[in-house]
């Protein structure tokens, strides 16, 4: 690895950009919060998620990306006939979260049904932009300032937001006198009348009546923060508010887990959750908790600790007589959770439970050939997949050549493969390694498009894919619901294999599933031999065991420019953009990604896209800031990330062209779900490569960092990586010292119950 050599030019750097430090050296980062396990969570809302991470008993909130800009797992599609691609995709999770739950409801031990939580924190963030936006008078009320290590700096630009209801459960249009009335309660009590559609489109019919009876739902309003609606309830109730009332707990409570799931838990265990509440000023944390249980708002579990020695965890069922007795005193972690990540989690260790079990011990047989004709990790692979109806397989970029022959091998034995992929780049790389040139491959999917049904084989007549082995890519991008939903859809006596790297960013929405399942060793799992090639796989090989190594790369193929300030980073990021990773290497600008911790601050992905826009393809703007030529980032639903090319702009909305295919934005979409792409965060980036990749590290940027970030920006790069570095000793700190935030989850607890651990 070296430092820039001739292939960058020497020139004094540019002005720092306004809304972040000019200091040399680590400062304390704006970005913090905005990139990571934040989307996308998905989607996933920057300062909230961070938020969560602090209020709710750990630091896992750093992690997620905005909500508009939903980073994190990225998957895709094509947008259909009569609905957009994130409306096709909603409604298809739609329809397969009732087939689960009526699945649920025939099982002995289901899950109590509480009430219908419809608030998600990545609705909207709709209080937050009326007051950016200055549209809209700040009431009192909505004035407080917020903790300062947890502001954002402000944006160069408007803020992208995500959409405010996911689109499969809108039917039609909020009635209009509805809509009104809920206007007119919000005004009573000194919020944005702004909030009103959204409120109605949450809330449902009688949303006026719901906040006069209870202010503090306005907390189920995506970017409602307590403090605001504790005012609003001030406003509405007068002498009858205080902070004792037990609507109030309940809605913290509420809003709390929301918040912890966008960090990528699927529950809190009660002392970060009482903790949590306290902080909120909930005079009795432990009562206001009982009474959520009691009303149906939330869910509580007593999950048995392993002992030494013990083969496999154990569940404790609250109301469970037997279970009590034979528990005896072991102890026990008690986790309170949102109902739709319980159902979800339960759902899923019964659809791998039944993978497991349903695999008839004859059906190896005609796999014997196949095994014959591989070898190496490709032989192994194929044979663990031949006797069992789960397995995992883990690798770097090289290993994906082993699940290719298996598909390959798959498909001559006359069975019914699939493979699927996150994103459309991640189906065009597999699908070349299965030999189908540009016209991809009928059994290379997107993940998105297999659960849609807009790709894939189909479903029969109850609802399951018409397949025998699906093989995800990527798998740990899986979120708990996602996997759920994949898992239930496959038909018994299929086979199941996830592959994927465990050492990259987790998934933006809630769960670490593949990294569960590989702790919980409940199926086989073949560790590939094949490591990627030259310097960029060396270095990034290091880093996955937190190494930081020099490495020698003759070619150029590794490049460090180190910086002095953000407003250097930003200056010399553009210079390797356009400049000297063209010249140098034959690169071109659109051939080249520039990843960045964050959103905010002076060289976040806001004022690098400005920078790069104003370089690359200036131009007035004239739709929602976008013109013609412009690269972006499009995310047709929270936690999914789509690069791709503005086409142009008319009525119908912004034309877009993302992986080759065309997709239209309607103009009220575009500021929800469209931004300038010339600059990602990791968590947008992961699951594509690009030839060459900017890795942009400002000193304001340290506190963001940790190994899985480095791993997966590194790893975007096939040919070449530049790293602007700013950040000093906290680069190989964080690789050596800080591993992936932990989340709370449920998964390995459940399959322990279930399935028994594999030898």
């Amino acid at each position: 690895m070296s430092t820039e050599p001739e292939t960058t030019e020497n020139t004094d750097p540019g002005p720092p950009d306004t809304d972040g430090s000019a200091d040399a050296g680590p400062q304390e980062s704006s970005a913090t919060g905005e990139d990571a396990g934040t989307g996308a969570g998905g989607g996933p809302a920057g300062g909230a998620t961070e938020e969560a991470g602090q209020e709710a008993g750990d630091s896992a909130g750093a992690d997620r990306s905005e909500p508009g800009a939903a980073e994190g797992t990225s998957a895709e599609g094509e947008t259909g006939a009569q609905l957009s691609e994130g409306e096709a995709e909603l409604a298809a999770q739609r329809v397969e979260r009732e087939r689960i739950a009526r699945r649920k409801a025939e099982k002995k031990e289901s899950i109590d049904s509480g009430g219908k939580l419809s608030g998600k924190a990545a609705d909207l963030l709709a209080a937050v932009r009326a007051v950016e936006s200055g549209t809209k008078p700040v009431a009192p009320v909505f004035a407080e300032p917020e903790p300062a290590p947890r502001r954002h700096a402000p944006e160069p630009v408007r803020r992208p937001q995500p959409l405010p209801v996911p689109a499969a459960e809108v039917t039609s249009a909020p009635a209009p006198e509805t809509v009104e009335a809920v206007r007119s309660v919000l005004v009573g009590g000194g919020a944005p009348e702004a909030l009103a559609p959204q409120v109605t489109a949450v809330l449902g019919e009688g949303a006026q009546d719901v906040l006069r009876a209870d202010p503090w739902q306005l907390l189920r309003v995506g970017g409602v923060r307590p403090e605001q609606a504790d005012g609003f309830a001030r406003a509405l109730l007068g002498a009858e508010c205080g902070p004792d009332d037990e609507r109030r707990g309940r809605a913290v409570i509420v809003w709390l887990l929301e918040q912890a799931a966008l960090a990528g838990h699927t529950a809190l265990e009660l002392p970060a959750l009482t903790a949590a509440l306290a902080q909120r000023g909930v005079p009795d944390p432990d009562a206001a908790v009982q009474d959520a249980i009691a009303e149906g708002e939330a869910l509580v579990f007593q999950d048995a600790l392993e002992e030494p020695g013990a083969p496999a965890p154990a569940r404790q069922q609250e109301g469970a007589e037997e279970d009590d007795q034979e528990e005896g005193a072991r102890p026990v972690r008690v986790l309170v959770g949102l109902e739709q990540y319980a159902l979800a989690e339960e759902s899923l260790a019964d659809g791998l439970a039944r993978l497991v079990n349903s695999l008839a011990t004859e059906a190896s047989t005609p796999w014997e050939s196949a095994v014959g004709s591989a070898s190496g990790s490709a032989a192994e692979l194929i044979r663990a997949v031949a006797g069992h109806g789960l397995v995992l397989h883990t690798g770097g970029e090289a290993a994906r050549a082993e699940p290719a022959a298996l598909v390959a091998a798959a498909s001559a034995l006359g069975l019914r493969a699939v493979a699927a992929c996150h994103t459309p780049d991640g189906s065009r790389r597999f699908a070349d390694l299965l030999g189908t040139g540009d016209d991809g491959h009928p059994a290379v999917v997107t993940v998105s498009g297999l659960l849609s049904g807009a790709e894939g084989p189909g479903r029969d007549a109850e609802g399951a894919l018409a397949l025998d082995l699906l093989v995800v890519l990527d798998a740990p991008q899986l979120d708990v619901e996602s996997a759920a939903m994949v898992v239930e859809s496959l038909p018994d006596g299929a086979r199941l294999l996830l592959s994927g790297d465990p050492a990259v960013l987790w998934s933006a929405g809630p769960g670490r599933v593949f990294a569960d399942l590989l702790a919980a060793r409940v199926c086989p799992q073949v560790a590939s031999r094949t490591p990627d090639p030259g310097p960029l796989g060396e270095l990034v090989s290091g880093v996955g065991v937190g190494e930081l190594n020099q490495v020698d790369a003759p070619g150029k193929e590794i490049v460090i420019v180190p910086v002095r300030d953000p407003g250097e980073a930003v200056h010399r990021t553009v210079q390797l953009v356009a400049d000297s990773v063209p010249r140098a290497l034959g690169v071109p600008p659109e051939q080249t990604v520039v990843i960045t911790p964050g959103h905010g601050g002076a060289a976040g992905s806001r004022a690098l896209n400005a920078a790069l826009k104003e370089r690359l393809n200036p131009g007035p703007g004239r739709f929602g800031g976008f013109d013609p030529g412009d690269r972006i980032a499009y995310s047709p639903a929270p936690g999914r990330t789509l690069p791709g090319q503005v086409v142009k702009a008319d009525t119908d909305g912004l034309h877009l062209s993302c992986a080759g295919a065309p997709v239209v934005v309607p103009r009220e979409r575009v500021e929800h779900s469209v931004r300038h792409g010339w600059a990602l965060t990791a968590h947008q980036a992961v699951g594509n490569r690009w030839p060459a990749a900017v890795v942009v590290l400002p000193g304001d940027a340290a506190a963001a960092l940790n190994r899985p970030w480095v791993y997966t920006a590194f790893a975007r790069a096939e040919r070449h990586l530049s790293v602007v570095h700013g950040v000093e000793q906290a680069l190989p700190r964080a690789v050596a010292e800080v591993p992936a935030k932990p989340r709370t989850t449920r998964l390995p607890v459940l399959l322990g119950t279930q399935v028994p651990a594999a030898g």
